[in-house]
């Protein structure tokens, strides 16, 4: 039976194993590297904008167009536009590490307003109490920003680590490998269609872990 649902796994079984773990692999690189420069920038935002605790707002305008203006390039241009970048960084363009960059490009400034959102939901009375305490700055930001917006940060990692799943299918597409470049080679342009639905399985399992994780990390830390 499963020959028949699968007949081209023997063949192409191996190859599509590779691309899972390219793709698991731009996933956890990209993801963690995101992660912290997307809260950064974040908390960045948050504190240096009018009547943040560390009101810059030269700084704050800087970080805020230049997140505007990457979030504003569609994927793909992105792509194309960051090779001399990812070149000069990783050494190459193509494949599960010239795929990196511009998937930190394009997720971290998703990452950063979502940082932003989650912690501007906080009470102000908590920010004007902390100040009020004699709290640094840097106490305000790790003991109150951060620690009361875990169920709202850990909310929004779920969102933007879904969405960084579908870039690395986008980055697959241009040549960096992983399961959107398997999905295009042997899915659509060999018609190998079962697969194309394995693929499609295995995003799907993936999409679902991480939702999963997400749901019981915001359980946990609502309580």
């Amino acid at each position: 039976m499963l020959e028949q649902l699968l007949p081209n796994w023997d063949r192409f079984g191996g190859m599509l194993v590779d691309a899972t773990i390219a793709t698991l692999q731009m996933f956890g690189i990209a993801g963690i590297i995101s992660f912290v420069l997307g809260t950064t920038f974040g908390v960045l935002l948050v504190v240096t904008k009018k009547g943040g605790i560390l009101e810059q707002l030269f700084i704050y305008n800087v970080f805020e167009k230049a997140i505007n203006v990457i979030r504003s390039i569609p994927f793909l241009i992105l792509l194309v536009l960051l090779i001399p970048v990812t070149r000069a960084i990783m050494g190459v363009a193509i494949g599960v590490n010239g795929a990196i960059v511009p998937l930190i490009f394009g997720t971290v400034p998703f990452f950063a307003r979502q940082i932003e959102s989650a912690i501007s939901e906080l009470d102000g009375g908590l920010i004007e109490a902390s100040l009020a305490m004699g709290l640094s700055p840097l106490e305000i930001i790790f003991s109150v920003y951060l620690r009361e917006s875990i169920p709202s940060i850990a909310r929004v990692t779920q969102i933007t680590a879904i969405n960084l799943v579908a870039l690395t299918t986008f980055a697959g597409a241009v040549g960096a490998g992983g399961l959107g470049d398997f999905a295009i080679q042997f899915g659509q342009n060999l018609r190998l269609t079962d697969l194309l639905w394995v693929t499609i399985l295995i995003i799907l399992l993936i999409v679902s872990v991480i939702q999963a994780v997400g749901n019981v990390v915001i359980r946990v830390a609502s309580k």
